[in-house]
């Protein structure tokens, strides 16, 4: 599984990012029984005058976008979002208003990964939760 993206604004993301991918990782590790030493997350910083918002969201807004292999729940799905609106807002202080999450799931052999397509690597973890 599993690649992160973070999209905010550069001043709102910068001085929390170690925060916001622990939050992350803890989220992720508790909906999805994902290993806690399997983390890719990848932040990306936008100015002001690059990144519109929708109406009624904060400087905080923040968009996570989660690549990954097919095979979760959707109930699996629905607690992840949970945690993250509940923690995000528990532990950084961000209004799951400001929160917006995309799952896109891929086929194990759409995934490439330590020299062989992920169909063929045997997994540490189960990715049926």
């Amino acid at each position: 599984m599993g690649q992160i993206k973070i999209y905010g604004l550069k001043e709102h993301l910068i001085p929390i990012r170690a925060q916001v991918s622990n939050t992350l990782h803890g989220c992720v590790v508790d909906a999805f029984q994902y290993p806690e030493n399997k983390r890719a997350h990848r932040f990306f910083y936008l100015d002001q005058e690059d990144f519109f918002y929708p109406a009624g969201r904060s400087s905080q807004y923040t968009i996570i976008e989660i690549s990954l292999f097919e095979g979760r729940s959707v109930a699996a799905k629905k607690r992840l979002y949970q945690f993250i609106f509940d923690r995000f807002e528990r532990e950084l202080g961000i209004s799951p208003n400001d929160i917006e999450i995309t799952l896109t799931e891929t086929p194990l052999h759409n995934w490439g990964i330590r020299g062989k397509p992920a169909d063929e690597l045997l997994l540490d973890y189960s990715i049926s939760v």
